[in-house]
């Protein structure tokens, strides 16, 4: 089956009385994966959002409070689970072959919103599945990557706690297993981006360390990509809940301005 071709569809219950979710099963390199669509109830030709979830397998699971927020901006999301997760088929690779789940849902999203106006919100390790894509595709209109993974060596440096995940859905250490580390490796690709990006991070995040947004930021200097900051000095992974709504609302808008690079 044509990758991003639509398998089933059915609905889901939503925590938003103004926003319709369903969830999607779609084909992704001969794997049925799946997502969920957050839209607006109220009818109307609306851009469209990928957005690429954190965590792994059920950690940083798709969370439909989530989703329908930032629909409720006026927006069409799609937000993959990605493979081997809440039923779909393969396994999770963490930023490997996985990435296509996120690239072909792209093509999900198209066939509901405006297709000339897609964006790209990423939270945590969904940072580096976000890049993936805006290095693979050529349609996308910006990216916001909140709190997002950019390193992949630095990730396995900083965080002791999922070495083991990481050796093992990797296929070892860097030091092992190089290949693995070098063909999650996005910053040596940036170049080929052609998206303005915005990137928020806590200073104070030990899950995803500041260090990552910095290291994105030069690197999109140095590759001459438009880049905003917003760092927030007393913030960890997560901000408290008025000032991520805040966030959300002010991100939201951010990419409704945005006209391309």
């Amino acid at each position: 089956m044509e990758n991003g071709t639509i398998e089933r569809v059915r609905n889901y219950p939503s925590p938003n009385p103004h926003i319709v979710l369903k969830e999607i099963t779609y084909w992704s390199c001969g794997l049925r994966v799946k997502g969920m669509l957050a839209s607006p109830k109220v009818a109307g030709s609306y851009e469209g959002i990928l957005y690429c979830r954190g965590g792994m397998q059920s950690i940083g699971m798709v969370r439909p409070a989530r989703i329908a927020q930032i629909a409720s901006e006026g927006f069409i999301v799609f937000a993959p689970y990605y493979r081997g997760n809440r039923g779909g088929e393969g396994r999770d690779e963490f930023a490997g072959e996985d990435r296509w789940d996120a690239i072909y849902g792209v093509d999900i999203l198209k066939q509901y919103c405006i297709p000339e106006r897609i964006h790209l919100f990423a939270f945590s390790r969904g940072g580096i599945m976000a890049l993936w894509v805006a290095i693979l595709r050529n349609d996308i209109t910006s990216l916001v990557t909140w709190a997002g993974v950019s390193d992949i060596y630095l990730t396995y440096e900083e965080r002791l706690d999922m070495r083991k995940m990481m050796k093992r859905v990797i296929g070892g250490t860097p030091t092992k297993y190089p290949l693995g580390y070098e063909q999650r490796d996005v910053l040596p690709r940036l170049e080929e981006m052609k998206v303005s990006m915005l990137i928020i991070h806590g200073d104070q995040d030990k899950n995803v360390s500041f260090e990552h947004a910095k290291v994105l930021e030069q690197a999109l200097i140095g590759n001459s990509i438009p880049v905003e900051t917003w760092y927030y000095s007393d913030f960890t992974h997560f901000f408290p809940s008025k000032i991520n709504r805040r966030v959300v609302k002010d991100a939201c808008h951010w990419m409704k301005s945005q006209r391309g690079v």
